[in-house]
């Protein structure tokens, strides 16, 4: 059945992968971004306050962060499908437990620990992976891809399941979420492969000269032990926290809320949330293209600068009009610092370990989130609004400026001096 999909499709077996692997994306990372949902019906339903609600929502960061290197390295081991298909039937079982939650401590467990680490298992470190052991050519573009299909996932589903929970209660909201999930195991399970030997193809763009060479590479990488001990990886693990820390956590979480106490709608708010999805589905493509071609240190402070001026604003917007800008305007570079990320860690430490280390640099990523999830709803308790938090976060977006300028340039990178072969 696979042979026969790739000859009607005329297609490369790689491009049929990179589809399943976004369908499964778009609806297993959606989850991601319904605590911003969920947040003020657990208030009025169970009278939990912001600061308890935002705890569940920093141990589950925390959980998805783990997933990341604990996924990396089984998927270097026993390759993606295993994982992605174990990681969405976790999040689709924690989402049916989420269901019938009456205390504070069992949401705790369920979004904290199954959900977390389900959406950390079949997260962005899969992205990175595919892309390097499935492509020679447009590594960057699918990467990009690839992490659009996270916000595309918001475009689709949260504006849906904002709709839902407005119109039958939030527990109608994540059903639809769990029958998506379920649904997307089938092509999940029939279609995707974790090589290309596994369908008797070769890595798309890689040409008979260049074969054994780019066998060599995939089999390089660099132990975590010799990564710790580099620059490079303290200082990639130090932006992407700031990225984190400026994302998933903070706007994830509390866009929603502050908003709603900016004088807006929920599903308005979530409109915007849509938006800024849709918009960084270009940027992430675009993001992809770029790193292909450009120096992806520079692609990273400049996206960390854009991202830092937005943040800077959002507690000055009271119009509509306004918020819309701002989702615009940071929609563009919400995933984009991914494809410079994965290019760089790659770049530096060798195919063979990128779902390992690229894995762990995902974890200070979301030890970043979860920081800024539990800030935001503590300051909110304690100050009565998100200001502080928010200024924060543009802070730390011009620190992150700072350290992506600090790694060396690529053709200096360290992979060559550190890299040995690792058995898959």
């Amino acid at each position: 059945m696979r042979t026969a999909v790739a000859r009607i499709t005329h297609l490369h077996y790689a491009w049929i992968v990179v589809g399943v692997t976004f369908v499964t994306l778009l609806t297993s990372q959606a989850v991601r971004v319904t605590p911003g949902l969920l947040v003020i019906p657990l208030e009025a339903e169970f009278g939990w306050d912001r600061a308890s609600i935002s705890l569940a929502v920093a141990i589950s960061l925390i959980a998805f962060g783990l997933g990341g290197p604990l996924g990396g390295g089984l998927i270097d081991r026993f390759g993606p499908r295993r994982v992605i298909i174990a990681g969405c039937a976790l999040i689709a079982a924690g989402i049916v437990g989420l269901l019938s939650v009456r205390e504070l401590w069992q949401f705790h467990l369920i979004w904290g620990l199954a959900i977390g680490f389900g959406t950390g298992a079949s997260g962005s470190v899969v992205t990175g992976v595919i892309a390097h052991r499935w492509f020679r050519k447009h590594q960057g573009l699918v990467v990009g891809a690839l992490g659009g299909a996270v916000s595309a996932g918001q475009l689709v589903f949260i504006p849906t399941v904002a709709s839902v929970m407005d119109a039958s209660g939030w527990r109608a909201g994540m059903t639809v979420l769990a029958v998506a999930l379920v649904v997307v195991l089938i092509p999940l399970v029939v279609l995707m492969r974790d090589r290309p030997e596994d369908v008797g193809v070769r890595p798309y763009g890689e040409g008979a000269a260049s074969q054994a060479r780019e066998r060599e590479i995939d089999t390089r990488g660099t132990p975590l032990r010799t990564a710790l001990g580099t620059r490079a990886f303290w200082l990639l693990a130090g932006s992407f926290f700031v990225c984190g820390y400026t994302s998933n956590g903070l706007i994830g979480t509390h866009l929603i809320p502050h908003a709603v106490e900016h004088g807006f709608t929920a599903v308005t708010a979530a409109s915007a949330i849509a938006l800024l999805g849709s918009l960084n589905i270009v940027g992430t493509l675009a993001s992809g293209w770029l790193t292909d071609r450009y120096d992806p240190r520079k692609l990273l402070a400049l996206y960390y600068g854009f991202r830092a001026t937005s943040l800077f604003a959002l507690p000055f917007i009271y119009d509509l009009q306004w918020l819309f800008v701002f989702a615009i305007v940071y929609g563009l570079d919400w995933v984009a610092t991914v494809p410079p990320t994965v290019n760089l860690t790659a770049a530096r430490f060798g195919r063979a370990s990128l779902g390992t280390l690229y894995g762990w640099i995902w974890f200070s990523h979301m030890m970043g989130a979860a920081l800024a999830a539990y800030a935001g709803g503590f300051f909110r308790v304690l100050l009565g609004d998100y200001h502080l938090i928010f200024i924060s976060a543009g802070i730390m977006g011009f620190v992150a400026v700072s350290l992506t300028l600090r790694l060396s340039a690529p053709h200096r990178a360290e992979s060559p001096a550190v890299a040995q072969p690792v058995l898959a």
